[in-house]
Order: structure tokens, then sequence, then C-alpha cells
């Protein structure tokens, strides 16, 4: 769940579905697609804003085909541009978080002495690390991400985040120095709209559609990653889900600390998480329908994820 309105990114026509080139482009870097997201899930903080900025970075990377040079590598010329649709998200979102951490700092009680390792003693490098780099400054987190996870050489980190070697060091031994456990904060959410995505989940089990879309603005946006961008109103979204196949329901769930429904499928050991839906809420209504079905990657990379069912069952 976000409280603010989409916006469009992908190529598509006037019924909001993607060309048959971009489809083709997103063919070619399926391979890599995983390994981007982890990359701006990391930077983001956040499986659903990672995605997003994924599409868009791979958008912008689309458009700029003519540009590239084939005799280099695809991938580092890609996280380049995914790096730098990170800086823009952070940078968009940053008075919002330098307001929060200020008033978290007034909060606490004043820290002991920073022991300022220079490594991270007793914490295994890799998935460990994705959990902590959220803490530190996007250079910082780029260079530790893209260095201790991505094992990139310091030349190739130096290249796609822009600066020297030199500098991509410095940040390295700053970022590693500042990196220890911590809490994982509490996610912020008011009882209204925890209230209006029960309902939401609730009336999309019963298959009751006409009762969903008194809860949706009639000018709503809907996304469904790699397949459609439009309003939800020129789609044939619930018509799709009524027609499947497959077994499913919807649940209530927290997603690296997010409210988000997830789509469950049936497993051997029960209902099983298979994909994420997030809603954009604005004024008690929602504005937006951002749909993952086609993004399985997503779940896997979550740092942290909780489902609970609205009718308490297994």
């Amino acid at each position: 769940m976000r409280i603010v309105s989409m916006e469009t990114a992908p190529p598509a026509d006037d019924k909001g579905v993607f060309d048959a080139r971009y489809l083709a482009f997103l063919e070619t870097v399926t391979s890599l697609r995983p390994k981007l997201h982890r990359y701006c899930a990391r930077m983001t903080g956040s499986v659903l804003d990672g995605e997003d900025v994924v599409q868009e970075a791979l958008f912008h990377a689309y458009r700029k085909l003519d540009t590239f040079d084939d005799a280099r590598p695809l991938a580092p010329w890609l996280f380049r541009i995914a790096h730098n649709h990170c800086i823009d998200f952070l940078r968009r979102r940053g008075v919002r978080i330098e307001a929060e951490t200020a008033a978290a700092r007034e909060a606490e009680p004043a820290a002991s002495a920073n022991p300022g390792p220079s490594e991270l003693p007793g914490l295994p490098i890799g998935r460990a690390v994705e959990h902590l780099v959220l803490t530190l400054p996007p250079k910082e987190r780029a260079c530790v991400l893209l260095k201790d996870v991505f094992d990139y050489s310091l030349e190739e980190i130096s290249e796609l985040v822009g600066s020297t070697v030199g500098g991509v060091k410095a940040a390295l031994n700053r970022g590693r120095s500042k990196l220890a456990p911590r809490p994982e904060p509490p996610a912020a959410s008011t009882a209204e709209m925890t209230q209006l995505l029960r309902l939401y989940v609730e009336r999309f089990n019963r298959r009751d559609w006409d009762g969903l879309r008194e809860l949706i603005s009639a000018d709503a946006r809907l996304e469904v990653a790699d397949r459609f961008s439009g309003r939800l109103v020129d789609s044939p979204y619930f018509s799709r889900y009524e027609e499947r196949t497959i077994a499913w329901k919807m649940a209530l769930g927290m997603v690296d600390g997010t409210p988000a429904v997830v789509a469950l499928h049936p497993g051997a050991s029960g209902w099983m998480p298979r994909s994420l839906v997030r809603l954009d809420i604005v004024d008690q209504h929602i504005v937006g329908v951002s749909d993952y079905t086609h993004c399985p990657w997503m779940i896997p990379a979550a740092t942290s994820f909780d489902v609970s069912l609205v009718n308490g069952e297994p």
C-alpha cells in the first residue's frame, strides 16, 4: 500500500497493452531481471518499490537502445541505468526520510561510543548485508551491495556509480564500518487503511466485482507488470481472475514492512504465496492497483514477509 497516485511508464497503445517490441526486449533480459530487481529492492528497501524502479529502468533502457554499443556487455549498462533510477527514487523521498530519521533520533536514548568496525564480525556476508544496507547513504549502500553481494570489481563499481576507484574504496570503508544489526521499525498504517485493504481482500475472494468497484476510484490506474498500463476501467482485470482455472485466494500481508495483498495458490503444504498486489490509496479510495503476477522473483527476494488470511484460515 502506498498513499500516492501512480505514474504511468511503460510503452503502451491506447488500450494500455504493451507493444510487441518492448515485450521482445523484456524477453532478451529475462535472465538478468531477477538480479536487477534484487539490487533495486535493496537500494529502495522494498521488493515492491524495487520492481517499480526496475520497470522504469528497463523502459528507459528500451528507449535508449539505439545509443547502446553492442560491443559492450549488456548487464553493466542496465545496472548503471537501474542504479541511476534508484538514486532518483531515493532523492524523491529524501525529504520525508530525513524528517523521519530526525524524529527517530530525538526519540532514541543517547548511544554509546560507536565501535566503528572495519568488517562485520560474526555477520555472514551476502543476504545479511542486504538486510542492513538500508541504513547507509545511497552511494555507500550501492558500493557495499555491488561489492559484497554482487561481487563486482572496484573498477566496475566506479563506472556503475559514476565515481573513481578511490571514491569507491572510501565509500566501502565508510559503509562497512556503519553496518550493524538493528531492529526493523514498525510499519506505519492507520486503522482506516487496514480496513480498506481488508474489504478489498474479502470482496476479491467472494468475486464481488461490483463491491470492489465501490472501493476503487472511477479513474484508477492499473499496472500489470510487463503486460498492461492504463485505466483499470479499460482493462479485463477482474474477468481475468474470474476465468483462471487454478484455485486462488487473496490475503493481507506485510512485505518488507509495507502492507500488500498477497495472491495464494494451493501447494503441497496448503495455500502458498504466489504473487503480490500493491494498492495506491488516496482519501480512503483506491486510485491505483499494481499487480506483480508476472514477477515470481519478488517474494523470494523479500527480506521480511508475513501473511494473515482474512478469515483466519490455515
